[in-house]
């Protein structure tokens, strides 16, 4: 079995832990907990008819700049690819999606990753603006509307990075 060091990166409250939760336990509870150090989960999936591991690594959220951003980025060391989350209903959620993906370039170089667009049961809340979205779409950034509420969307999104990981 390959195993595939998945970093989840993002603003803090954008939903990292309950998307690994509703992935890997099919949890989901309304209980904000804010992610303290780090928190490492494993799935095993079937990609294109071989075994991956997925090692989930749930790291704090980002807010300013802080002493500890450096210490953020060496968890990156190994990692095949990440998560982007971001929250829908926070627009500034993406500018701090944007810039986490220039620093874990300019830390670890180009890797595999996906941005998913959270908290998708609030679609009447969403205020992701469609031309910023697709702007970056053109840059090969794949996003997907998820919900860790009701699941929608976290199976595809996490399948879809492992079958990037495995063609890598």
């Amino acid at each position: 079995m390959t195993k595939k060091k998945v970093c989840m990166l993002g603003a803090f409250g954008v939903g990292k832990t309950s998307l690994v939760a509703r992935f890997v336990k099919s949890l989901f509870s309304e209980r904000y907990h804010s992610t303290i150090g780090v928190k490492i989960d494993k799935k095993d999936l079937v990609v294109n008819g071989a075994e991956v591991s997925l090692v989930l690594w749930d790291l704090p959220g980002e807010g300013e700049e802080d002493e500890f951003q450096k210490v953020r980025m060496s968890y990156l060391q190994g990692a095949a690819g990440y998560v982007l989350v971001v929250d829908g209903t926070r627009p500034e959620t993406l500018e701090t999606a944007r810039n986490l993906q220039k620093r874990v370039e300019d830390t670890v170089g180009h890797l595999p990753f996906t941005v998913a667009v959270n908290k998708a049961d609030l679609g009447n809340d969403w205020q992701e603006n469609p031309s910023v979205c697709g702007r970056w779409q053109e840059q090969d950034w794949i996003f997907i509307p998820t919900s860790a509420k009701t699941g929608a969307g976290v199976e595809d999104l996490f399948q879809s990075l492992a079958e990037r990981l495995v063609k890598g």
